[in-house]
């Protein structure tokens, strides 16, 4: 029996490489040695992107994206958070063992309160509670949808009792409160039922994607992206735009930060040979950052061309996606269905009829 393996992605906006390297392109080789389950958050998406024109369209997105990045539906599992009925009824139940204060203390909400109330990073947490309460009204207020994500994430991974959850650093505290909570769960009503999940090991240095800003990882909030459905003239308009410096001004320079993002994608995309040539021009001051970008360009568009070819055609094929998240939703409630019902049960809530 193959060991459980769940994941998924805020339907927030299109992927990008970032996506790709740091997750998709691991999760397209790990369906063939474990039971996946790969999910599009779209419930998530709601405690910062409440957008409801835009929520459906963005979830076919991804769903195409993940399919066209190679995800498949007979080897992997599939499916909209939503569509999983099972999950926010235990959301629900769950939340009655999860502390306020506990959620208020995260790291990632403290960061997105500020942000939606317009609070600087230097903000203590006393001033981002006092102004959490005092902007109930307002229409800046932090919902408590934000405030209860990591209960709901604990859900989704809970409920398919996965072992192994691929998370980046910013989400190691949320997984540690999924462990939190099943074992609370578990000793409070003295069942077995939640196992503790762990990070998924992927061994080797973790990936960081930079975005072409000069600082910081790659990310659609940040405006920094390289998306995976971008066409070819949008990209390699993108890629010479990037941030970079004046170039070295004696050899063996120590490299600005904007010159070693450009060189991380370099590493992530092109061959050895490629990266040591202009490595070496930066070391003896020849180096061109024109030509640097272009071969970059020419990299990044040999791995997202297919990927945006084949997301064009899938996402034009309204009933294929239909097809492949309804099946992927059937197989996922099965088990959540089963997980639920021993949760009431342990908890003893049961019917009379």
């Amino acid at each position: 029996m193959k060991d459980v393996v769940l994941s998924g992605i805020r339907s927030t906006g299109k992927l990008h490489l970032g996506n790709y390297f740091g997750a998709l392109s691991k999760f397209v080789k790990m369906q063939e040695d474990y039971d996946c389950l790969y999910f599009i958050a779209d419930l998530h998406a709601l405690t910062t992107h409440p957008d409801a024109s835009a929520l459906h369209d963005n979830v076919k997105d991804i769903v195409a994206e993940y399919l066209a990045a190679g995800l498949d539906p007979e080897k992997a599992t599939i499916f909209v958070q939503s569509d999983i009925p099972e999950i926010p009824e235990l959301y629900l139940l769950l939340n009655m063992h999860v502390g306020i204060g506990e959620l208020m203390r995260t790291a990632s909400f403290k960061d997105k309160a500020r942000k939606a109330l317009g609070i600087s990073r230097d903000g203590s947490d006393d001033e981002i509670e006092k102004d959490i309460l005092g902007n109930e009204s307002n229409s800046k207020r932090v919902n408590a949808g934000l405030l209860t994500y990591p209960t709901l994430m604990a859900v989704d991974i809970l409920i398919q009792k996965a072992k192994y959850v691929p998370v980046g650093k910013d989400q190691e505290q949320h997984l540690e409160l999924t462990r939190r909570f099943a074992r609370r769960f578990n000793a409070f009503y003295g069942v077995d039922l939640f196992p503790e999940p762990t990070n998924f090991d992927f061994g080797g240095k973790p990936v960081k994607v930079p975005g072409l800003d000069g600082s910081g990882k790659m990310g659609k909030s940040e405006g920094n992206c390289i998306y995976l459905a971008d066409d070819e003239k949008t990209l390699r308009k993108k890629v010479m735009r990037a941030v970079t410096d004046e170039g070295p001004k004696a050899p063996n320079s120590e490299m600005t930060e904007p010159v070693k993002n450009l060189f991380t994608l370099l590493e992530l995309t092109s061959t050895p040979e490629i990266v040591t040539q202009f490595r070496d021009a930066y070391a003896d001051c020849s180096i061109r950052y024109g030509d640097l970008k272009k071969q970059l360009a020419e990299d990044i568009l040999k791995i997202t061309l297919p990927i945006r070819e084949r997301f064009l055609d899938i996402r034009s094929n309204d009933e294929y996606i239909a097809k492949v998240v309804r099946e992927g939703a059937e197989r996922a409630r099965e088990r959540a269905a089963k997980t639920l019902a021993e949760a009431r049960e342990a908890m003893g809530i049961r019917r009379f009829w």
